[in-house]
């Protein structure tokens, strides 16, 4: 009932109120400029709409630019939004990393303020998906400092194997931290990493399970929780398979090979949003400091 007031609400507003912002035909990555333009959420409890890849949030908060046990890097970026339960999620983490001896964690982009079609993503679209750096050198920075960083990769893009050492223990503790985070469903991470992780002696292997291989995260750890209560429009990724993933689906990764260029001329084209994400898009937005 909760949700069915909520998205009768950002109806009435998007056919009540002048279109403020309209949606434009995506970029050759899937990226809307639309969304991007939006600075703040919206008001109203947290909705997710949609899917990782094809969704928006309404309600979304801010996750503070630094607490006990993080910073965010890239502030001007406006990619620290998400769920409340996403920003619970990496304060509690950061708090983890702290008492467990960890450098300030380095959190990348969560998602935007309203969620929508995001740069340099695939995923990132519904306020549930959170990157953390594997770099873990740093101390506490200024904000302005933050913006200039580089990441540190543990191995290249396509290749099959991680330089001795270059995978610290760290490192190792880290992901399992946010592996054995209870809202945490996936975590995504280069084949050769998730490798490595099966290969260590862990007394307990059932985090490994969240930790699903994919390529293009060979310097961060993509961070997923599932859908939280009172989303109904929510749509839920399949389970992970049974088991600890170190057997022959992760080895169906290797060996790695670089994919052939597409042949086609036709630009790539999204799928249509959720309808309700419109509404999301031209919703009057959240009082600034509240």
């Amino acid at each position: 009932m909760i949700g069915i007031r909520i998205g009768a609400a950002l109806a009435a507003a998007w056919l009540l109120a002048p279109l403020l912002l309209t949606a434009t035909p995506a970029g050759a990555a899937g990226e809307d400029p639309a969304w991007a333009q939006v600075r703040l959420g919206t008001q109203g409890p947290a909705q997710v709409i949609g899917t990782y890849s094809n969704g928006c949030i309404a309600g979304a908060e801010q996750l503070p630019p630094e607490g006990p046990g993080y910073q965010i890097i890239r502030l001007s970026r406006n990619r620290n939004w998400g769920h409340p339960t996403l920003v619970a999620t990496l304060q509690d983490l950061g708090r983890r990393a702290q008492a467990a001896g960890l450098p300030p964690l380095l959190i990348a982009d969560m998602g935007q303020p309203r969620g929508g079609p995001i740069t340099d993503h695939a995923a990132h679209e519904n306020g549930l998906d959170a990157d953390i750096w594997l770099r873990l050198d740093l101390p506490l920075l200024a904000r302005d400092q933050r913006e200039t960083l580089k990441p540190e990769y543990i191995t290249g893009a396509w290749t099959d194997y991680i330089p001795r050492g270059a995978l610290s223990p760290q490192q190792a503790q880290l992901i399992r931290l946010a592996a054995t985070e209870p809202r945490v469903e996936r975590i995504f991470i280069h084949p050769a990493i998730k490798r490595e992780l099966c290969a260590m002696n862990w007394d307990d292997r059932s985090w490994l399970n969240r930790v699903r291989p994919w390529t293009g995260h060979n310097e961060h750890l993509h961070i997923r929780i599932g859908c939280p209560a009172g989303s109904p429009e929510c749509r839920e990724q399949d389970p992970a398979p049974p088991g600890d993933g170190c057997g022959a689906d992760l080895m169906s990764w290797f060996p790695m090979r670089q994919p052939r260029p597409s042949k086609s001329t036709k630009p790539y084209v999204p799928p249509p949003l959720p309808a309700a994400c419109h509404a999301v898009l031209n919703a009057p937005p959240v009082v600034a400091g509240q």
